[in-house]
């Protein structure tokens, strides 16, 4: 029987219609002719490295941005076509394509199908349209139900629905709104993430003096970010809902039906081997961490050699991750798996810090899996950087 090694893929589409004002991606407007060189440097990439890694069987694709969905359906189709020659693709391989609403259409969404994308990401963030003007979206809840009907139309049976909490002026229930409004869709998979403004953005400029008193918990009445405590209710509802209508809480912000878990997210918290390819693209093969060049300039001329920073990941920082991504799974860290790969015994290695969270009621050892308890999940980062 031939043995082979699991691989995931990650490919970056940097350009978008317009950066949205809370995003801190690598991400763009296009300018005129920069695609096209952008995709045939992408296309050199594929195949230097499909001839590197002959001995690894691709599990998960993602293409991710930016906005991949603005490419053509042509494009979507050299691009999977390119892949499909240079790396050996696992049958029935879960691939998934980001989307924004308003850039959908039934060529590309048909392309995707015909070239084996069978999994679909929507990032429509809120259903209100005065919360998705306040975060520099370039759609309307309307175009997001346009594009909703059309990938169904089409055939897609796996769809992603990105929601956003914790907005400037978003309410309880406004939040309760968006979540029945999704729910009432169907989707097979809903990632519900809390707004996090990051430096460098003008959601920054904006909003940090609120950040810093929210953080210590000094935000007046009135003020455009929710406290601490409304944030953490909207987290709970979250949780409730999508429980109520068959969603299972699989990692601390996405919720799926039952088999519908996305396998490629799943890759990243286990510490699985997966290559970036594109610009800024980060990877992990042979205990080594890497990334391309963020220069588009650099990466369209030499995109053979990419590679701008690298780690060598020391066996004691892999257990580290090990334990502090494989604890945002709900189902924990595999104790028995641990002592598998890396011949050490995490209760004997992390044994106060495990003892304390245990005794404070934040991690749950049961059996084989160490796991967050539902008070933890509220303190997760907390109790992960016990593991640092």
């Amino acid at each position: 029987m031939n043995s082979y090694k699991p691989l995931s893929l990650y490919i970056h589409i940097p350009f978008c219609v317009r950066k949205c004002l809370y995003c801190d991606f690598l991400s763009f407007p296009e300018a005129e002719g920069m695609r096209l060189r952008y995709m045939d440097a992408l296309y050199r990439e594929i195949e230097r490295w499909g001839e590197e890694l002959k001995d690894h069987k691709v599990i998960t694709v993602f293409i991710g941005g930016g906005t991949p969905s603005l490419l053509s359906g042509s494009e979507i189709m050299l691009l999977m076509k390119t892949v499909r020659e240079n790396f050996d693709l696992e049958r029935g391989a879960e691939i998934t394509i980001e989307s924004n609403p308003g850039t959908l259409s039934e060529e590309n969404l048909s392309a995707c199908l015909l070239s084996g994308i069978n999994r679909l990401s929507m990032g429509l963030q809120s259903c209100h349209n005065n919360e998705l003007k306040i975060l520099g979206r370039i759609h309307r809840f309307e175009d997001f139900l346009k594009n909703y009907t059309l990938a169904r139309s089409v055939g897609f049976q796996n769809i992603n629905i990105d929601l956003m909490s914790a907005l400037p002026h978003q309410t309880t229930q406004s939040w309760e709104d968006n979540l029945k409004q999704v729910i009432a869709l169907s989707p097979e998979h809903i990632s519900a993430y809390s707004l996090i403004i990051e430096e460098g953005t003008p959601f920054y400029d904006l909003y940090h003096r609120e950040v810093a008193l929210r953080d210590a918990d000094k935000l007046p009445a009135g003020s455009s970010l929710p406290t601490e405590d409304e944030e953490r209710e909207m987290y709970h509802l979250t949780g409730s809902m999508l429980k109520t209508a068959g969603y299972g809480r699989y990692e601390i912000s996405n919720y799926a039906l039952s088999g519908k878990e996305c396998a490629h997210n799943k890759v990243y918290w286990t510490r699985g081997e997966y290559l970036g390819l594109g610009l800024g693209a980060s990877s992990l093969l042979h205990a080594c961490r890497f990334k391309n060049t963020s220069v588009l300039k650099d990466y369209c001329v030499h995109p053979e050699n990419a590679v701008a920073e690298e780690e060598l990941l020391s066996k004691q920082a892999a257990m580290s991750e090990a334990m502090f991504l494989g604890l945002r799974l709900t189902e924990g860290v595999d104790m028995d798996a641990f002592r598998a790969r890396y011949e050490e015994d995490p209760l004997i290695l992390y044994e106060d810090w495990i003892k304390k969270m245990c005794s404070e009621g934040l991690l749950v050892l049961n059996g084989t899996h160490l796991y967050l308890s539902e008070t933890g999940l509220d303190l997760a980062n907390y109790v992960m950087g016990g593991f640092v």
